[in-house]
């Protein structure tokens, strides 16, 4: 569910991370691992942001590092949103980075 009101971080970094954290809450529901994620898309609504949520995916995502995209909109759902992401994984494919 989209987060509005105080929950929300108003910087991109802090909006970003909390979307890798529901990204990984609904993976690991579905019996996945963030490194069962190969493609991210990452809407921003001001470019200035750009560096600040590229940080937060090499946090979120580290060496999984699954093929990206960053792409400026002219706004999105909510306006207090700076950063939304749509995630690509494969769960159960038994391909794991690192084991």
């Amino acid at each position: 569910m989209p987060e509005t009101g105080t929950d929300l971080a108003h910087d991109a970094h802090g909006q970003m991370i909390r979307c890798g954290a529901i990204v990984s809450e609904a993976i690991e529901a579905l019996g996945g691992r963030m490194d069962d994620v190969v493609r991210t898309r990452m809407f921003i609504v001001d470019p200035a942001d750009a560096d600040d949520v590229g940080r937060a995916h090499r946090t979120i995502f580290g060496s999984a590092a699954p093929a990206s995209t960053m792409v400026v909109v002219a706004g999105l759902l909510d306006p207090a949103w700076r950063v939304e992401i749509e995630v690509q994984a494969v769960v159960g494919s038994g391909n794991r980075v690192g084991a």
